[in-house]
Parts: structure tokens; C-alpha cells; sequence
């Protein structure tokens, strides 16, 4: 069959990360690799970095079946992209695939989705060809006389979305061939992490061993954690020609003997890249010795879920850490110029005490990148129910829920106050000139310049919204 496999192009509501980021559709390239090995032709589209529509790549590949992924932000855009294939050719058959579809696929529902992927995506995507190859010899006649293709019971594939049905049981290993990178080669130079140019993503664990109330990615491996085999991770890396890698794990610290082994592994494989990752700040605490040998083998960069500078809030999050062992990773990673990019979350009841607090904390610890995101409570999370009565935006503004804009009504200060402290917050951090000349002198002016102009793009966002104020549609 002929497949075309779209990563959808964010609103232009949505505070966009793409205006720093752009990551290659990971997904949609094991999809590719693993379903033309069974012998469909299969042609990714990333709408991010194109500027035509859909329509457009519906008639130039004339498909039979459209596939679309993205996250919470995308389902408004993804549905639209189903009904645009559909108004080109109303035979062609539309899946629906991606994080938030396997935790909360009610949110696909259209006459224009055909499939919703609940889980395993790609066993599942498969699954989906092979039943719709099978029922093109399965014809009936109608009372007319005329033939006409049964597309059959929904049921018979065991991930799909059935309204009613029990949600499927996911899969704890992964033995599929690796992602096909070459169906993006066209894209491959825009493809970025700030300073990590040409970055190549690959996945080696799914799932998270820990329970942060605030976490959606619990909810996607339903509370299930498993890594895959270094060797074949180690395997894959050596047929990457890209030195930068962005391991897109959840939290890709996990065992001290497992990361050292990993280290050696690439020592003996002579293989030199540089390494972007997510690891969590008791183990950089915990494990000096690990971080300093994963440096000497490529470590360059980790984002790190710092989350608050405020012991009794980490607690609150149920995140096992404390002020004090944050501010230990940080120093461990600056010891071995490692990089850290601090994430945070903004609390529903700061005031301006708050937000100046977190300013002192991270000028202190001299951190240079951060990412700040106003407390969400994600459909599918423990928090979700407490704060469900405050929403200020409603639940199918899809767009709006990027962890950007603030959804739920803060306790002490206006929606505009809160946005131009997010962003006093930010001007602050970055945009001043220790920060600047920082990032001259470590990645070079043209890179600063770059990313200075996405920051800006991102910043006049905000400046909507603090404009914007109290314009906020209630459920």
C-alpha cells in the first residue's frame, strides 16, 4: 500500500518551542522503515518545514492511507488534516497515531479518522495494513447489485480505539528495525536543538521508573518502565553519520552500571558523538564519577527537570529531590562543562516574591537556559481533577495546552500579571549581557544570533498573551 505519513505544523495560538527546536519525526520514521520492509511505499511529510498544505501532498502521492502523529497541542490540526486527505480522495484511509491519542483518543473522534492508535504504534500500524490489504478481496454485493469494499469490525485489531472497549495492554520490548532517516534527508539541515545543529534523535528506554504528579508520560507506558539492549543501542548509534545526538528518553539516567557499561561500550566501538540528554538531579548528584566518564565519551548537554527552588513545592510534586540536591547536579554538571538546561514549573499561587525568588536562585547558580512553564495539569495526571474547576481555557482549545499558556486561573495575581512576570522572568535570565556573551564565546555569534531571533518570535507570543489578559474562555 502506499502510505504518507504527516508531522503536523503547530497552530499559530500554540508558544512554540519550533522556534528554537526543530526535532526530526522520530515516529514516523520507524512507521516508514518497518512497514516498507513488508513491502508498502511509505513517503514522510514534515509540515513544520514545508509551506504547502495537505492537499497538495495528497495529489502529488496519491496515497491509500494518510497517517498523522503529534501531541496534545496538534489534535484541532491533526483532525483537519484527515478531513482535507478525505475531501481529495474520500477512499483514502486516515490514522491517527501519537502520545496523547494512546492516553486520551476520545479527543480524535471525526468522521473523517478512520483509525485512533491506542497503543504499540507501529505493531498496530501494521496491523492496520495487513487487515486493510486482507479486505480488498473481501466484497459484498448490495441490494443494488454493485460491489463495495467491507472495511470490517474495528475489534478485530487489538490497539485500535473502539469506544467501550478496554484499553490494550502495552508492549514492554522493542524489536523493530531501526527508524528509516533517510525519508527525511531533504529536512535534515533544518533539523536542531538550540545549539545541537543537524541533531539525530534515537530512543532507548520508554516509560519513566518514577511518579512526579504532574508527569504525562507515566500515563503513556501506564506506569511501565523498560530500556532496550545497549548493544543495540550502541549498534544503532554506529549507523548514524550525525555527531549530534538527542537521546529522547524520559529519563535516560537510569542504573549506574547501566550508563558506565554504555560509556565503555562506545570507547570500544570508537564512537565519537556529542550527547544531548534528560536525566534527573539526584542521580547527577549521586553519580559525579558517571557524569565525568560519560563527558570523556561525548556527554555535552542535559536537560534537567529542576522544577522549583523551593524544597516544600518539589515535595508537593512528589519529585524525591530537594534545593540542596538540585544545586549539587547543577554544580557537577558546570565542573565538567557540561551544559544544563534547566526546566521549571511556575506555580498557580506565586506571586511577584516567587518569581523574583526563582530569578535569585538561578542567577546564583549561574544557570544560562531555562525553560519555565506555568503549572498544567494534563488530562490523564494526578493533578488533573484539583484543578479541572479553575480551567481559564477549555479543554478542547487543544492548542492552548502547550505547557506555554497558562490554563488554570492563578490564586494571587491577574492571567496579565502572570504572563509579564513569565516574561520579566525570562528577560532576566537570558537576555542580559553575562548571558549573551556566554553564549558568543562558547557557540559562536552566528549560533547566538539564530537563537536569539527564535527567542524573540517566542517572547512576542507572550506578548499577546499579557495583551490579551483576561480574554480567556472559560469551560
Amino acid at each position: 500500500m502506499n502510505v504518507l505519513l504527516f508531522r503536523p505544523r503547530p497552530d499559530k495560538e500554540t508558544i512554540g518551542l519550533q522556534n528554537v527546536m526543530i526535532c526530526e519525526p522520530l515516529e514516523l520514521e520507524y512507521i516508514s522503515a518497518n512497514i516498507e520492509a513488508l513491502g508498502h511505499t511509505c513517503t514522510i511529510v514534515d509540515m513544520i518545514i514545508e509551506k504547502k498544505n495537505v492537499p497538495y501532498f495528497v495529489k502529488l502521492y496519491n496515497p491509500d492511507v494518510v497517517g498523522i502523529t503529534g501531541y496534545i497541542s496538534h489534535v484541532n490540526i491533526m483532525k483537519r488534516y484527515a478531513k482535507e486527505a478525505k475531501e481529495v480522495n474520500k477512499k483514502i484511509v486516515t490514522i491517527i497515531g501519537g502520545v496523547h491519542a494512546e492516553v486520551n483518543p476520545a479527543d480524535f473522534e471525526s468522521p473523517y479518522v478512520d483509525y485512533i492508535i491506542r497503543a504499540n504504534g507501529i505493531r498496530t500500524f501494521i496491523d492496520i495494513l495487513n487487515k486493510l490489504e486482507k479486505d480488498k478481496n473481501n466484497t459484498k454485493t448490495n441490494e443494488g447489485g454493485n460491489k463495495s469494499e467491507i472495511i470490517g469490525e474495528k475489534d478485530e485489531i487489538e490497539c485500535i480505539y473502539v469506544p467501550g472497549k478496554k484499553p490494550p495492554k502495552k508492549d514492554t520490548t522493542f524489536n523493530y528495525l531501526y527508524p528509516d532517516r533517510d525519508k527525511v534527508n531533504k529536512y535534515r539541515s533544518k533539523y536542531y536543538y538550540m545549539f545541537h545543529r543537524n541533531c539525530t534523535l534515537i530512543k532507548t528506554s520508554f516509560g519513566c521508573p518514577y511518579n512526579c504528579k504532574f508527569c504525562f508520560c507515566r500515563q503513556i507506558m501506564d506506569d511501565q518502565y523498560f530500556a532496550r539492549d545497549l548493544e543495540d543501542i550502541v549498534n544503532e548509534l554506529a549507523t548514524i553519520p550525525e555527531t549530534e545526538i538527542y537521546i529522547v528518553d524520559d529519563d535516560f539516567l537510569v542504573g549506574r552500571e547501566r550508563i558506565l557499561k554504555f560509556c565503555d561500550l562506545l570507547e570500544q566501538r570508537g564512537i565519537e558523538k556529542k550527547y544531548l540528554i534528560y536525566g534527573r538531579a539526584d542521580y547527577i548528584a549521586g553519580n559525579e564519577d558517571v557524569i565525568k566518564r560519560f563527558k570523556e565519551v561525548g556527554l555535552r548537554a542535559v536537560i534537567v527537570g529542576l522544577e522549583s527552588c523551593d524544597s516544600k513545592q518539589l515535595d508537593d510534586y512528589n519529585k524525591r529531590t530537594n534545593v540542596a540536591i538540585n544545586e549539587k547536579a547543577v554544580g557537577i554538571l558546570k565542573k565538567y562543562d557540561v551544559e544544563c538546561y534547566g526546566t521549571f514549573i511556575l506555580g498557580l499561587d506565586w506571586t511577584w516574591d516567587d518569581f523574583n525568588a526563582l530569578y535569585k536562585w538561578i542567577k546564583k547558580l549561574g544557570l544560562v537556559f531555562v525553560n519555565l512553564q506555568p503549572l498544567t495539569p494534563l488530562r490523564g495526571t494526578d493533578i488533573y481533577e484539583k484543578y479541572k474547576p479553575r480551567f481559564i481555557v477549555r479543554e478542547d482549545e487543544y492548542e492552548k495546552w502547550d505547557l506555554a499558556h497558562l490554563v488554570v486561573r492563578p490564586d494571587n495575581i491577574s492571567v496579565r500579571k502572570y504572563y509579564w512576570y513569565t516574561m520579566v522572568l525570562y528577560y532576566r535570565i537570558t537576555a542580559n549581557p553575562i548571558s549573551g556573551w556566554y553564549m558568543v564565546k562558547k557557540y559562536g555569534l552566528h549560533d547566538t544570533l539564530k537563537l536569539s531571533i527564535g527567542a524573540v518570535a517566542v517572547n512576542n507570543q507572550y506578548w499577546k498573551k499579557f495583551i490579551e489578559g483576561e480574554k480567556c474562555k472559560k469551560n
